[in-house]
């Protein structure tokens, strides 16, 4: 595969979880072409959190880049005139150019962001509408798929957003592969209303993540709450508060979604029937999951299996399958 340049360009006062969530899906892997380049306007960089970060590119690997992700940082209104150039510069030489959470106001002040959709952090999104009137907000998204132009909304959305690029570039088998690994769902539905007020994930070994893990190992077995639950060893009530608090969604809708990401593996990587593909992502027939994929993608197990046959290429693509907001 020929190598795809990603630039993340961390500015001053850049939140770590926000800059941590691309680095970390496109990072060098055998089975990607990404090549990722943490970028700064100078080599030290504050963060949020008190400490700093060095870079070891600059604005010129941003300017030769494929992609260029802006993570989310303090939002300012004044940012350097060489970031606001250098972003211009990158959408006018149609590079893809990627914001994560409030790295939207980076875009908007560069121009970049003028008469497209865009979204972002929930807490700062009616500053943003007053001080971009030529943008149009988007309030409840996860993100916004503009083509060469996408936003995310607040800081975890980043994770969602950064599936789908990656899943519009390599389909969804790599995608899905990168997100067993964050142990992510591939996929989700629904915006960011469901954050407001943002949820506190509970860490450590409270965390429900390790039956995340297994549950995604056993899609196509008959997962129940209480099957989930008793995993966790949780009575229901309480896994499902727990889970919710976590996640944003409910276990059942974080199921479905596992599920949907497991089938458009299988449609693409395989020859098996449609019948035989849900019942293997745990959907159970045909019929089931043609329902899903109309409501959530807005197209058919069979429709959506042509257009990554006919696409062989596992360069940067668009799929006509993935609606604009997901």
């Amino acid at each position: 595969m020929a190598a795809h340049r990603v630039a993340v360009l961390a500015l001053d006062g850049v939140t770590p979880l926000d800059l941590a969530i691309p680095t970390q899906i496109f990072t060098t892997r055998p089975e990607t072409p990404y090549e990722m380049t943490l970028c700064a306007l100078d080599t030290k960089v504050a963060t949020t959190a008190g400490f700093a970060l060095l870079a070891e590119g600059g604005l010129e690997q941003v300017r030769t880049a494929d992609t260029v992700i802006v993570p989310g940082f303090e939002p300012v209104l004044s940012l350097p005139d060489a970031v606001l150039d250098t972003l211009a510069e990158a959408r006018d030489r149609g590079r893809r150019v990627v914001s994560i959470c409030t790295g939207a106001f980076a875009l908007a002040a560069a121009g970049v962001l003028d008469g497209l959709h865009a979204t972002t952090h929930w807490k700062h999104i009616d500053e943003f509408e007053r001080s971009f009137p030529a943008v149009t907000v988007d309030r409840d998204v996860l993100y916004v798929d503009e083509g060469d132009v996408l936003t995310s909304a607040g800081v975890c959305c980043g994770i969602d957003l950064c599936l789908h690029i990656v899943r519009r570039d390599l389909g969804a088998e790599v995608a899905n592969r990168i997100a067993r690994g964050l142990v992510a769902a591939p996929h989700r539905d629904g915006g960011q209303a469901q954050y407001v007020p943002a949820p506190v994930a509970v860490a450590g070994e409270a965390s429900l993540s390790g039956t995340r893990g297994w549950a995604l190992h056993r899609l196509g077995e008959p997962l129940t709450l209480r099957v989930l639950a008793r995993h966790a060893s949780l009575s229901q009530r309480t896994f499902m508060r727990r889970f919710t608090e976590e996640t944003g969604t409910t276990p059942l809708q974080w199921l479905l979604n596992a599920r949907l990401g497991r089938a458009r593996e299988l449609l693409e990587t395989t020859d098996l029937s449609v019948d035989q593909v849900a019942r293997d992502c745990g959907l159970g027939t045909a019929a089931n999951l043609r329902l899903h994929f109309r409501r959530t993608l807005d197209t058919t197990p069979t429709a959506y299996r042509r257009t990554f046959t006919h696409s062989t290429s596992r360069g940067p693509v668009s799929s006509p399958a993935v609606p604009r907001t997901d």
